[in-house]
């Protein structure tokens, strides 16, 4: 049985970070989808703010001295220029309360049946280096974490436009953790790692194509594996008219494939964690509509008067 509302996280920190004028992240769409959710008449009090991570927590994860050289500033240019962010404390301090929020948001999935984060998704991140504005891997902490915490198995579905090569490469060795990316083949990361199921498509695949995919690939992994909990990057960069996306997904197909995530889940008594992932529009008002489709789903699915009210 679903709670009226599902668990959602978030925090103000997330939209906070000072960045360049015109630097390619959007950094505002955070603070937007959350306003937009309370415009909605989401009342603040569904909301809870999330818990930064500690750095002794985060040190279980990823390479000490990589998080020390982000603590203290004193990270290589390089590495920094491969991240995609100026170095800033703000910086280091916001990537421990998105994953702190990653973390709860699977804790709370087990206890409402779906949880969302409006964070998440730092897929590109490795164990002792970061890439494509990922600092920390939230998902494969908060995959790891629940491990720890007693669960036995754990599917991680990543449908960013992008593959998922941090996460691949930091759960290479845990099969309990079972890693699952569809996304564009001819786009970044230009080296991809191996994950446990990879489908890779063409720029022109069509809608029923990649949905088709999607559904396929869950229902199999589903079977096979029988997770204790899933954990959903649902990114946005698929969207037709993605800056950075490639591919050429349009709105309705979104909120289709949200839902058949979230749908899928909850008809098998799985809890599904969902982090709002990539999106690369100017355009915020119109990318924010793009990630309201994951909270129509699972509005849906809770039976919620909400889901009504936002567009597709």
């Amino acid at each position: 049985m679903l709670s009226p509302l599902p668990a959602m996280f978030y925090h103000p920190c997330y939209s906070e970070l000072i960045l360049p004028q015109q630097h390619r992240y959007p950094i505002q769409k955070y603070r937007t989808l959350y306003e937009q959710l309370l415009n909605l008449g989401v009342p603040a009090g569904a909301f809870s703010q999330s818990t930064p991570l500690s750095i002794a927590e985060l040190a279980a994860f990823h390479c000490p001295s990589y998080i020390n050289s982000l603590y203290d500033g004193s990270i290589d240019a390089k590495a920094m220029r491969r991240i995609g962010f100026p170095w800033t404390a703000q910086l280091f301090q916001r990537s421990l309360c998105s994953l702190g929020g990653t973390l709860q948001t699977a804790q709370a999935a087990l206890e409402t049946g779906i949880a969302l984060h409006l964070s998440g998704g730092y897929h590109h991140a490795f164990y002792a280096e970061g890439s494509g504005f990922c600092l920390f891997n939230d998902l494969v902490v908060a995959a790891k974490t629940m491990l720890h915490r007693g669960l036995d198995k754990i599917l991680l579905v990543d449908l960013d436009v992008h593959q998922g090569d941090g996460s691949a490469a930091m759960l290479a060795d845990e099969p309990r953790i079972i890693s699952f990316s569809v996304h564009c083949e001819k786009n970044f990361p230009y080296r991809k790692q191996p994950s446990d199921w990879d489908i890779g498509l063409p720029p022109d695949c069509t809608e029923q194509h990649y949905l088709e995919a999607v559904q396929q690939s869950l229902h199999t992994l589903i079977h096979w594996h029988k997770p204790d909990l899933v954990i959903y990057d649902a990114g946005v960069d698929i969207h037709q008219n993605d800056e950075l996306g490639l591919l050429n997904i349009s709105t309705p197909a979104v909120f289709q494939r949200d839902y058949l995530v979230l749908q899928s889940c909850v008809q098998r008594s799985i809890p599904v964690a969902a982090v709002i992932g990539g999106g690369y529009q100017r355009n915020i008002d119109a990318l924010v509509q793009l990630h309201l489709q994951l909270f129509k789903a699972a509005f849906t699915l809770c039976g919620s008067d909400f889901a009504g009210k936002i567009e597709t």
